[in-house]
């Protein structure tokens, strides 16, 4: 039986300067299911996400909710039709308690209309154990919790409104496994109270996993529905999004691997456990992987000089680098996508040209003081290119880019440096597969002229795919490596998981 349609979108159109981000789209949701929306980064996920939440008008088309014309003109006018949307990039006020983050707008008062702080706080936390997310204090803020809890935050503030449509925004992105199964029963128990949810998300597993329907996105126009989802397959699915069959996305290539590169000797810091000592050779791809915690990004970030160190150093050729901030370790030739793209990766407001020369602009100087204007925009021009960066023009805000063409602009700012070791962490986390594809390949290029590649991922068969050798972090230290020849899902779960209780390692 085929449920109700509850918000219904007829010819839904947008269009930007220079761009027409949806064309004509059609879509149904119904009661009681989940609906699945995929495609490559500029497919116009986004975009239409943004017009159901209010954030943005169409420019031709009808939205209707149980068969009524809806005028989403602004997030108030979405949210009073009882759609709320948890988007990918979090929406929290970071200096603000989880409390007020969750009843922001609408906090309980007292009789003298100040805040109940004392019901504030119950409030809060009974929605926190309702979701059963465990060691979150709605007294703290938000600025406290890793990226992961803070998503789980956001989805809780989300569900506090008793939304009738809810739409997920790559809700995993930053979740641990038990964190999504829970987010995946919370799901299971939405679409059992009738609820019509749309769910966004380039991890196919998923979708295949949810989803009742499926919508591809490509180039702005709705290319494909299947609401069958046994009668379809990845490969099919991959081939309406990209528009050709892809094959193995990893596309793994052999290489010659040289000597020790990089080499880190007990670098010590914040949140590392236990010293830190391993090394990165010439042309090799090197695979850090672990749980949520793991401390993975915070060693990143102790190599990059990002945080300070307490002890320990590391070698480029066997010679000390002396690093004690970015700036050092970028002269030394070590760079770092970091995996907070929002937050520490971009400067949204400024232009895909500023953000790609943002660094080598001291090379396109004369004395340190004239910029050569000229050269920064053959710089700019010749990575879009060479990247594939889809944008309207180098003057384009980055901001306004998709997750995809905005990490391709951050590898364009370390390409245009004297790049000898990229670190990458969560590398291709919200990009489509099509997206995800060009950036391995890069990751060869660059290991197959010399670079010595480091990337961090919570994907295990990204890991599996693409590197040569993996390290494998718990708890904050390194507990195990293995060339790729040895590796496979159980050994490097075997070594991420904590021991059973009683058990002995060895």
């Amino acid at each position: 039986m085929v449920n109700q349609t509850y918000l219904r979108c007829d010819a839904i159109s947008k269009s930007f300067p220079g761009v027409r981000a949806l064309d004509s789209v059609n879509l149904e949701l119904h009661e009681a299911s989940v609906h699945g929306i995929v495609g490559e980064n500029g497919a116009g996920k986004s975009t239409l996400l943004k017009i159901l939440s209010g954030f943005h008008p169409p420019t031709s088309g009808k939205i209707t909710i149980r068969g009524e014309p809806a005028e989403l003109g602004n997030p108030q006018a979405a949210f009073d039709r009882g759609i709320a949307v948890i988007y990918q990039e979090l929406n929290l006020v970071p200096e603000m308690t989880v409390a007020e983050n969750l009843f922001l707008g609408r906090y309980p008062t007292g009789t003298l209309g100040s805040v109940d702080h004392k019901r504030l706080y119950r409030s809060a936390q009974e929605q926190l154990d309702f979701l059963r997310l465990e060691g979150i204090d709605p007294r703290k803020k938000v600025k406290r919790f890793p990226i992961a809890q803070r998503q789980m935050i956001e989805i809780a503030k989300a569900l506090l409104h008793r939304a009738a449509i809810l739409a997920f925004d790559e809700p995993t992105s930053s979740l641990s496994e038990r964190e999504k199964q829970r987010l995946f029963q919370i799901i299971a128990t939405l679409k059992r109270e009738g609820k019509a949810i749309l769910y966004v998300s380039h991890r196919l597993e998923e979708i295949f996993e949810l989803c009742d329907v499926v919508t591809v996105l490509r180039d702005g126009k709705r290319v494909a529905s299947f609401d069958d989802m046994t009668a379809i397959d990845r490969d099919i699915l991959v081939t309406n999004m990209v528009g050709r069959e892809i094959g193995d996305v990893y596309g793994y290539r052999s290489r010659s691997i040289g000597g020790d590169l990089l080499r880190v000797d007990r670098l010590d810091g914040d949140r590392i456990t236990e010293a830190a000592t391993f090394a990165a050779k010439r042309g090799e791809i090197l695979g850090f992987f672990g749980l949520v915690g793991a401390g993975r990004t915070e060693l990143m970030r102790l190599v990059y000089g990002a945080d300070p160190a307490r002890g320990g150093g590391v070698y480029l050729d066997g010679t000390r680098a002396v690093i004690a901030n970015p700036q050092d370790a970028i002269q030394n030739g070590i760079c770092y996508c970091p995996e907070d793209r929002k937050d520490q990766g971009i400067f949204a407001a400024h232009s895909v040209a500023d953000n790609i020369n943002i660094s080598c602009r001291r090379n396109f100087s004369t004395l340190g003081l004239l910029l050569d204007l000229k050269r920064e925009r053959e710089n700019c021009e010749q990575f879009i290119e060479r990247l594939g960066i889809k944008t309207p023009g180098s003057e384009q805000p980055i901001g306004k880019l998709s997750g995809g063409n905005q990490q391709k602009t951050i590898l364009a700012r370390w390409l245009s440096e004297d790049l000898r070791v990229l670190l990458m962490d969560e590398p291709t986390r919200g990009i489509d597969v099509g997206a995800k594809y060009e950036i391995y390949q890069l990751m060869y290029e660059l290991a197959e002229a010399g670079t010595a590649v480091i990337f961090v991922s919570s994907d295990l068969p990204e890991v599996l795919g693409i590197a040569d050798r993996i390290i494998v972090m718990r708890d904050g230290c390194i507990v195990g490596e293995l060339p790729r020849i040895e590796a496979n899902e159980e050994r490097i779960l075997g070594m991420a998981l904590p021991p059973a209780p009683n058990s002995t390692t060895t």
